[in-house]
């Protein structure tokens, strides 16, 4: 029988791995009798477990809520699942930022050194935007492998599934060969993983999907990490999403909307929160007229900052919707010119 302190671990973990369990149930798994059980419960209510009794023909007990967080237990897989998830709430720009460092701190403290090795081989960096679509998920294990040449500074080979066919002249065995890549970030971006890194044979940076990336062992030599264009992963990455070039017109408003609000309905734009009810919106299109279109989707004041063709998209629209409202037939108009 297990000393009475693994016990009450042992009866702990079950309680925290389904939510009702019978008496007779825990008393076999425990191999214990079902008078050991009752007092083994009354000893973790004494810890502060909310656990409660359940009725039934057999009886049983529920691990139930309470006014206070008692000590928790964490597999192997749960405990990286809470490093990444408080990684990402430490650049969430919610207000925890501070809280999820702490937390994290706090998780690694209590680790064992082989699991604490794990958590901090994953560096994640999450460039904030909503998800918009239904993504592939990223294998759990290539991510910890990408997190790993991260944090070791470690070239990475790899096989990608780019979605690409050869055409005529092309080099296919160059088109399929493994990638050779110095990594530089993990990040999130609307969904999905990406791994950011610099491509040794393109002599570019690069960014890759998670889900297409087979990592290949060992590893290459370590490097000394380039600086990010910028030296700012997320603007790089929203840069990277929107060409080379970036949109040919881009603006700014201010929005009489909560940031959080305006974040989740804004595709490739940056949101920066000016008071509880305000946020400054930079975004860009492929003309000035779409540009204005998306923001006035929005049902909130706008403020126009700029620049003059920005206004000038935004009167002619406003001529157009009262045309169409007052039944009047609209006066064509030539398309504002973009900034290409």
């Amino acid at each position: 029988m297990l000393r009475t302190s693994a016990r009450l671990l042992s009866l702990l973990s079950l309680l925290q791995a389904r939510r009702d369990w019978p008496g007779a149930l825990l008393a076999e798994r425990l191999d214990i009798s079902p008078r050991t059980v009752r007092r083994d419960v009354d000893r973790l209510r004494e810890l502060g477990y909310p656990i409660v009794a359940t009725k039934g023909p057999d009886g049983g007990y529920r691990l139930d809520a309470g006014s206070d967080l008692p000590p928790l237990l964490f597999d192997d897989e749960q405990a990286v699942a809470l490093a990444v998830a408080l990684q990402i709430a430490t650049t969430a720009g919610a207000g925890i930022e501070e809280a999820a460092a702490r937390a994290l701190h706090t998780v690694r403290q209590v680790m064992p050194a082989r699991l604490r090795y794990r958590i901090d081989t994953v560096r994640v960096t999450a460039v904030e935007r909503p998800a918009t679509r239904s993504s592939p998920q990223a294998d759990s294990g290539v991510l910890m492998a990408l997190s790993a040449a991260v944090h070791a500074h470690e070239v990475l080979r790899f096989d990608y599934d780019s979605a690409y066919t050869p055409t005529a002249g092309d080099d296919e065995r160059a088109a399929t060969a493994p990638r050779r890549v110095q990594p530089h970030h993990v990040v999130t971006w609307d969904g999905r993983w990406y791994l950011v890194a610099w491509d040794l044979d393109r002599a570019d940076w690069r960014t890759f999907r998670a889900d297409r990336i087979t990592p290949r062992t060992p590893t290459g030599p370590r490097f000394t990490p380039r600086e990010l264009p910028g030296g700012d992963v997320a603007a790089f990455v929203v840069s990277r999403f929107q060409g080379p070039e970036g949109w040919p017109c881009r603006g700014e408003v201010i929005l009489d909307l909560p940031a959080d609000v305006a974040a989740r309905h804004t595709d490739d734009g940056l949101v920066e929160a000016l008071g509880p009810d305000r946020c400054r919106l930079v975004a860009g299109s492929w003309s000035w007229a779409s540009l204005a279109a998306a923001i006035g989707r929005f049902d909130a004041d706008i403020e126009i900052v700029g620049p003059t063709e920005l206004r000038d998209a935004f009167a002619h629209l406003a001529r157009r919707y009262a045309d169409a409202a007052a039944g009047r037939p609209t006066t064509p108009r030539r398309a504002v010119r973009t900034n290409r």
